[in-house]
Formats: structure tokens, sequence, C-alpha cells
């Protein structure tokens, strides 16, 4: 009887596919009203759509049709199911507005990964993004509806936020402001390995402790990171060449 062989790209690509479906989850979830947990499989789809890439790597392979894949998760788990997500919670009185406004990360984020898959260049050499990368700016609004929705008692003021950040996050996810990715730990020193995983920790710990709502406190300070960094290369005149620089020197190895 013949063996049957599988490639070792199908074990990146299940976890896309998990991925895909706590996105379906996350918008089933929300039509019915159940915002929290519809939240929380957002959170899920970006937990697996980390362990792609990590599994991608240490497995090292790589495919286009493995790309082309997690983009489309990524446009349903962090485009639609966001996007769905602050209708239902937060504008469906608003008719046809609310769709328009609704829609923005979902079309805006659908533009930054063509972008994206257009410029997309060696993951080991690439150490920013150029934009807001959409599973940040989907946290954020997973993030945002714990928030409002834990019983913090802020809601119209707090109300009156949620259209500009929406129009914000949008326009962060095509922008050409940088935001740095994860540290590769195999580039990183000892120490900077354990100060890594320590802060990994030390998050994951707040965020348990405060029931997700420490999320919407950590990504607000990595988005404005970016824009204040962004502001201050620009008044100085400093240009971010640190992708060439890092490119370079892997070139020479």
């Amino acid at each position: 009887m013949r063996k049957i062989t599988y490639s070792k790209s199908v074990y990146p690509n299940f976890a896309t596919g998990l991925n895909v479906l706590s996105g379906f989850v996350s918008i089933v979830l929300a039509s019915q009203n159940n915002f929290k947990l519809a939240a929380l499989f957002i959170f899920i789809a970006a937990f697996f759509d980390l362990l792609d890439g990590i599994i991608a790597r240490i497995l090292r392979t790589s495919s286009r049709l493995g790309v082309e894949l997690d983009s489309l998760a990524d446009v349903i788990s962090f485009g639609a199911a966001p996007s769905f997500l602050i209708y239902q919670a937060f504008f469906l009185e608003y008719e046809l507005w609310g769709i328009l406004i609704s829609s923005l990360p979902l079309l805006f984020g659908a533009y930054r990964l063509a972008r994206f898959n257009v410029q997309l260049e060696d993951i080991l050499t690439k150490i920013d993004f150029k934009g807001l990368p959409i599973p940040v700016s989907a946290v954020m609004i997973a993030s945002l509806v714990l928030f409002y929705h834990n019983g913090l008692n802020i809601v119209e003021p707090f109300n009156s936020l949620v259209i500009p950040l929406i129009l914000l996050l949008s326009f962060l996810m095509v922008s050409s402001i940088r935001y740095n990715t994860l540290p590769k730990i195999k580039y990183l020193k000892l120490s900077g390995r354990i100060l890594l995983i320590g802060s990994a920790l030390v998050a994951l710990l707040v965020v348990v402790l405060t029931k997700g709502t420490a999320f919407f406190y950590l990504i607000t300070i990595h988005i404005f990171f970016g824009i204040l960094r962004h502001i201050y290369n620009f008044i100085f005149n400093r240009s971010n060449d640190s992708g060439v620089k890092l490119n370079q020197k892997i070139s020479k190895g």
C-alpha cells in the first residue's frame, strides 16, 4: 500500500484554519449579542495567527499558498469579525451611518493586507511593519468592547470616543507609520530573552487579573508610541532605515 505523505506546511495551515474558525465563531456570538465572548474569540484568533507563524519558522516551511491563506484568514478574523462586533455593540441603531463606520476596519484592513503581500519580504529580515498590523487593530477593538462592557459606568462620554478611535485605527493601518514586530528570540542575548519572556508573563498576568481590559491600555500605549516615534523622526529628519541595516547585516552574515 502506498504511504500517504504530508507537506510540513499542513501544520501552520491548520493553525490558520483555527484562526478562521475563531473569527467565524466571533461573528456568530456577536449576532447573538454575546459581545464579551465574541471579543474573546478575536483574542483567540490572534493567538492562532501568532501560532501559525511560530510553527512555520520552527519547521522552516513557507509557501505562497500559506501567505494567501493567512491573509484571507486575517480578513475574516481581524476585518469582518471586529467590524461586525462594533456594529452590533455600538452602531446598530445608526442604520446606514452605523454600517459605513463599522465597515472601516474591514475595508482598510483588507487594503493593508493587500499592500503587505505586495511588499512582502523575508520574515527573518523584517523588524517592523509599515502601518498598524490588522491583528493589532482587531485586538484593540476587542479590548474596547471588553472595556466598555465590564461595568465601568462610562457610557455616554466613552461612546463619543468610539467613532474617533475607529477612524484612527483605520487610518493607522494604511499609514506609513512603522510598528515594530515581536523581537526574534534567536537574535537576542540571554538577558534580552529573559526580559522578553518576563515582560510577556507579567503582561499576561495583568490581562488575566483585569479580565482582559488591560489589553486596552497596553495596546493604546503600543499604538501611540508608534505615532510619537513617527512624529519625532519627522521633526528631527531621522529616517527609519533599521530594516535596511538588518538586511545588510544578515547578507554579510
